[in-house]
């Protein structure tokens, strides 16, 4: 009997340690413990818990990073290497073939680089050399690691695969993703159409089914050559894009035409993998040209429908009536004059955007509003344009950029199409967006050309009353009534100075500003109170209303800029940061971009009527939602070149981030609830892989 208690003892015991013993975890035979080096860590991952009957084990080499660190791709760029896998040591192995997910672009110092941030899975096929027995995988991995510096780390990896079932892993799913990130032929949702080369530069056109949202391409070539990032020009609404690239630092006389290339086309978790041979491209943008001057005058005639625009239709409104009852002759001679001067205005911010892109500048459609002499001078003039509705001066002379809208001259018709288009430029219609950032990453005759194309969409109802000035005989006779318009415009005008006042504070702060507005209402009633002295002292008025204006011009340089005010609005927006917002992308966050400014009216009545109310509001309440504010009042070269990256020049730009668009994917210039709201619930649609310990 003390026999049997004592074997019962030991059942017991051997009982007790089978279930207190940890057995090895299922996860932990598909993969390796996670090895940290510097700012990286790697593990190897097996799909399959056995080898099964496999001829191919689908693996993974999987990397996460600290923040601000990268590694890179198979053709890295102007820097780095791709990483390095030795297998040397393993057992029944017989090759083993690693794949690279689709990279993105890190532009730095003017070198692009292609590779990966906060973390990447390479996919891997291994090839056992007797498929159905064991494989003991020994990998040594040598990676580059960058931010301010580059570190090269090495890891050493040990799996084990024993021969039984090949049933699914934890980390199946997870190697799967990543297979599906590797770019392959013919995906049938981006195709490479043409690929055209002029000496240094390449010319890459191609389609997407559902269209682009934030396109890039990388081109490997044997030897390898290195090249900018593109400069893109969507077409066909959005559904097409022409990229444009120079080779850095060629070989005189290089000339890429008859070339074998393989490019690698990446719009979000969308990727194609095309061979290509590039063809010459004499002539190649000639069509495209063409067709972007019909959207550049489609852009420039619905700016006349922008709010920007508004201001000035107290000029065009007299400028209209005084037409009734005058002789055709008269009434065309007018209106070309308007037209001229809204072309003539185009023509030269034309040639100021060719002279700051030549000197390596930031170029962008309204960007001289950034400027505070520039709203200095637009406050002085609207002030005058004001003060001449109101009738307190009146200078028949072109030298005074207020001409005297009631005379028979041209000069005032001139100046009223100029004016029209300096309040044009703080807004961007549908269409013009596109031709403007064709035409800035191209060369100076595009630039000339769209400006001219949009100069004349924007000249289109002039041009047209100048064509069939029967129109004007329909119009009331001039008479007393009109003394009361001009008073009740002059009105507005000043409600535009307002404004300006308004975009100035954020420049030279509050009381700088409010300085230049007392120095205008002072300019003002130097005028009207000049107006009422004796013919001998009148000039006294406008003397003095000189020296105020002039003081207004001296008195931002005085002050200089100040910081801008939080206001209670903005306290949900935090800072803009692309940095960052690979962050939060890759913490399962979603991120809204809005690039916006002061100057911009299109960007306040974005805000005011979509993003400030509603659903969209309460949408940015939500914790997974980053709500993140690009202010380009001021000059910005993060932001600018943020802009340049996805192929705009110009504000309003919304664009939201996510797990389901890593990429990003872009809204129009005028945003509407329902367009919003789509967007995030796209960029929220994929969940990021929780981490893992």
């Amino acid at each position: 009997m003390k026999r049997y208690a004592s074997l019962a003892v030991v059942l017991l015991g051997a009982v007790t340690l089978g279930l207190t013993a940890t057995p090895p975890a299922k996860a932990q035979e598909a993969q390796t413990p996670w090895t940290k080096a510097g700012p990286v860590e790697a593990r190897l991952v097996s799909s399959v818990r056995g080898t099964g009957d496999l001829t191919a084990l689908p693996l993974g080499l999987e990397l996460r990073l600290e923040p601000g660190w990268k590694t890179y791709w198979r053709s890295p760029g102007d820097a780095g290497f791709a990483p390095r896998l030795d297998w040397t040591g393993s057992m029944n192995l017989k090759d083993a073939a690693l794949s690279y997910p689709a990279p993105h672009r890190f532009s730095v110092l003017g070198f692009e680089t292609a590779g990966y941030d906060v973390e990447a899975l390479f996919p891997i096929r291994a090839t056992p050399a007797e498929p159905g027995k064991p494989v003991d995988l020994t990998l040594n991995a040598e990676l580059l690691v960058c931010s301010e510096i580059c570190v090269p780390q090495n890891f050493k990896l040990a799996l084990a695969l024993p021969a039984g079932p090949a049933d699914p892993s934890e980390s199946a799913n997870d190697v799967a993703r990543a297979q599906a990130l590797v770019p392959r032929q013919d995906n049938g949702l981006l195709t490479v159409d043409a690929v055209r080369a002029s000496g240094a530069a390449l010319e890459v056109e191609a389609t997407a089914a559902e269209g682009f949202v934030s396109p890039d391409v990388f081109v490997e070539t044997d030897p390898p050559l290195s090249f900018s990032a593109p400069k893109t020009v969507f077409l066909d609404n959005d559904r097409r894009v022409r990229m444009t690239l120079q080779m850095t630092d060629a070989p005189q006389g290089l000339d890429l035409a008859g070339r074998a290339l393989t490019l690698t086309l990446v719009d979000g978790a969308r990727a194609v993998e095309a061979p290509a041979t590039a063809v010459p491209g004499v002539g190649a943008a000639s069509g495209g040209l063409a067709a972007m001057l019909g959207v550049a005058l489609l852009g420039g005639l619905i700016l006349n429908l922008m709010p920007c625009v508004l201001p000035v239709l107290s000029l065009k409104l007299l400028s209209v009536v005084k037409q009734g009852g005058r002789a055709p002759r008269a009434v065309r001679a007018g209106f070309l004059a308007s037209a001229a001067g809204i072309l003539t205005s185009f023509l030269l911010l034309a040639s100021a955007l060719v002279a700051v892109k030549a000197a390596g500048g930031a170029v962008g459609w309204g960007i001289q509003f950034q400027q505070p002499l520039f709203l200095v001078f637009m406050v002085v003039l609207v002030t005058l344009f004001s003060a001449n509705l109101w009738g307190l001066f009146e200078v028949p002379l072109p030298r005074a950029l207020a001409d005297r809208l009631d005379g028979d001259g041209l000069a005032g018709p001139f100046a009223t199409g100029a004016f029209a288009t300096l309040l044009a430029t703080p807004c961007s219609a549908p269409f013009l967006g596109t031709a403007v950032g064709f035409a800035l990453a191209k060369g100076p005759l595009e630039v000339f050309a769209i400006f001219a194309a949009l100069g004349v969409g924007l000249a289109s109802p002039y041009l047209l009353v100048a064509a069939w000035p029967r129109v004007a005989g329909w119009l009331p006779r001039p008479g007393r009534w009109m003394a009361t318009l001009r008073v009740v415009m002059g009105f507005a005008l000043a409600l535009t100075a307002l404004w300006l006042l308004s975009v100035l504070t954020v420049q030279i702060g509050g009381a700088a500003a409010v300085g230049v507005g007392l120095l205008m209402l002072g300019l003002v009633a130097a005028l009207g109170i000049g107006r009422r002295l004796p013919a001998a002292g009148r000039r006294a008025g406008p003397a003095l209303a000189g020296l105020l204006a002039v003081a207004a011009f001296v008195l931002p340089a005085a002050v200089g800029p100040s910081a801008a005010p939080v206001t209670e609005s903005a306290a949900r927006w935090v800072p803009f940061s692309e940095a960052a917002i690979r962050e939060q992308v890759a913490a399962g966050r979603s991120v809204f971009v809005d690039v916006t400014a002061d100057w911009c009216i299109t960007c306040q009545a974005n805000k005011k009527l979509v993003l400030n109310r509603g659903a969209v509001a309460a949408r940015f309440d939500d914790p997974a939602l980053i709500a993140m504010r690009a202010d380009w009042t001021r000059p910005d070269e993060a932001i600018a070149r943020f802009l340049a990256d996805h192929g705009r020049y110009g504000i309003p730009f919304n664009i939201v981030y996510g797990p389901g668009a890593p990429q990003g994917i872009a809204l129009p210039e005028l945003l509407g609830e329902a367009a919003v709201i789509e967007a995030l619930d796209r960029a929220a649609g994929a969940q990021r892989t929780a981490a893992r310990p």
